[in-house]
């Protein structure tokens, strides 16, 4: 800890120094590859999209994109910023994006965001500054699916294997700051990027952290070794003295996020609709609130989050009931003689999920299941566990944008290897529910198709559906011009100055 301190206490000499902490390695800073936390993070802020939402989520606005126009209902032009460059110099142009979308639709790579660009036609450089996409039918998340980071035709074209480039780890991005120093397990240093279009950041430096431990993150936030930190609850509430708040901002909103417990439906354990019925009707969701959480976080009742379009209402989180808990797992074969037995594995880079799978293993003791626990450093987890589909149950969360899309998650075409449906879930009448949404292009009908889903996800059990927490965020007071929003605050970080 005191070579830490020592260490920031040397890098600070560069006043505007960002200090931020990662809880694990980045595995790919590529964007078409980044499916941990870290890796999305940090490659945020090398590359950019076509699009972005706006700071309040609530409009789509140019990116790398100065304007786009839909020419009829299947075709989407875009016109393209003349003054963006990529990190090395090189204009940015429209062949890097009809690269971006050969390449994330080739059988080469395995990507999650592959699915986003299924009803996609054809790509084409009108000139070096219009692009012009042909979609197959009309499609609700056209424009979105173009905020994917966009990649350097002229670095990656005879690249034989992305999957494995150097480029993953040396990347070349068009973003507000590029890559200086990536040392695995050690340090991540950005620096301004100082051609960037849309005006050079004020914060020379963002020095990631990697810190595995949450409460050697606590401790730097305290300790001012870090500018800017998430806060548990609990630290929030107990743990903090007078000086701190002098010191820092404190920003607290709901997350776009979620925390569940997925059951392996491969698996015939989980096969049996009344097994994960008596195992959700087993766990008391509020009681995991107030003690993780000191009330700092809703109940999740379901696969969308509240305040979309998606969300429905009239769909509420089950109480408790160790009675109806045993009787469904007699019924399906289980009892004192013969308990109902599997594993719940988590990762040790969220502070809280390990105690959150403590605290669902003595809920589900007193209906008479046994858990046993796997408490794992996240890379290992991720690569050994989750995409393997090596797993009785995870504990796991997901983040999801504003306008939800329940194909990658839900639809069967997505139980395979790089693809985000864990569960292996499969409902017929869902995944036809699914494909006749992505078509639709009126709100009102796409919202209600959303809520019916949410119901039928919801009564399946395919997760269990827990909490969203609250983002507790503080910020040290010497970076000035930050600016909350619905979005966050991380919408106008190239303005932040650091006294």
């Amino acid at each position: 800890m005191r070579f830490i301190l020592f260490l920031f206490f040397c890098l600070n000499l560069f006043a505007s120094t960002l200090h931020l902490a990662t809880s694990a390695n980045p595995s790919r800073l590529n964007p078409l590859l980044a499916t941990d936390s870290s890796s999305a993070e940090i490659a945020g802020f090398l590359f950019n999209g076509l699009v972005k939402y706006d700071k309040n989520l609530s409009a789509i606005i140019g990116d790398l994109a100065t304007e786009y126009y839909y020419e009829n209902n299947t075709t989407l032009v875009f016109k393209l910023n003349p003054h963006a460059k990529w990190h090395d110099g090189e204009k940015f142009s429209a062949k890097d994006v009809v690269f971006t979308y050969e390449t994330l639709i080739s059988p080469k790579i395995a990507s999650p965001y592959s699915a986003d660009f299924r009803f996609v036609e054809s790509v084409i450089a009108v000139d070096d500054l219009t692009i012009r996409v042909k979609y197959k039918k009309p499609y609700f998340k056209a424009l979105e699916t173009w905020m994917m980071g966009i990649l350097p035709w002229h670095i990656l074209k005879d690249e034989t294997d992305l999957m494995n480039s150097s480029f993953n780890k040396n990347p070349i991005g068009t973003g507000a700051f590029k890559l200086y120093q990536l040392e695995s397990s050690k340090n991540i240093i950005l620096i301004a990027n100082d051609d960037y279009f849309d005006g050079r950041a004020k914060i020379d430096k963002i020095y990631f952290h990697v810190i595995a431990d949450p409460m050697t993150r606590f401790l730097m936030l305290k300790s001012g070794a870090l500018d800017i930190d998430s806060l548990e609850p609990m630290q929030f509430e107990r743990q903090l003295s007078k000086d701190f708040f002098d010191k820092f901002t404190i920003y607290e909103e709901i997350s776009q996020s979620y925390t569940y417990l997925g059951f392996n439906l491969r698996r015939d354990t989980f096969k049996d609709p009344k097994v994960r019925r008596a195992l959700s009707l087993a766990i008391d969701r509020e009681e995991l609130l107030k003690i993780l959480f000191l009330n700092h976080a809703k109940v999740c009742t379901g696969p969308f989050l509240p305040k979309t379009k998606a969300f429905n209402e009239q769909v509420k989180s089950p109480l408790q009931n160790i009675k109806e808990a045993k009787k469904l797992l007699k019924e399906a074969g289980y009892d004192e003689n013969n308990p109902l037995t599997f594993e719940i594995v988590t990762s040790n880079a969220s502070a809280l999920r390990p105690y959150a799978a403590e605290i669902l293993q003595h809920q589900l003791k007193q209906a008479g299941v046994v858990v046993t626990l796997r408490i794992m450093e996240w890379q290992a987890f991720l690569n050994m566990v989750v995409f393997p589909h090596e797993f009785d149950a995870v504990l796991l969360g997901w983040g999801l944008a504003s306008t939800p899309d329940p194909y990658p998650f839900w639809h069967s075409d997505n139980d395979k290897v790089g693809g985000f449906n864990l569960p292996g879930y499969k409902n017929n009448k869902l995944d036809k529910m699914i494909e006749m949404s992505q078509n639709e292009t009126d709100r009102d009908k796409l919202s209600g198709m959303w809520k019916e889903m949410f119901q039928i996800i919801v009564d399946d059990n395919p997760y269990l559906f827990l909490f969203i927490p609250n983002s507790i965020t503080a910020v040290n007071k010497n970076i000035k011009n930050v600016e909350p929003s619905l979005g966050g605050i991380w919408h106008n970080y190239t303005k932040w100055e650091k006294e």
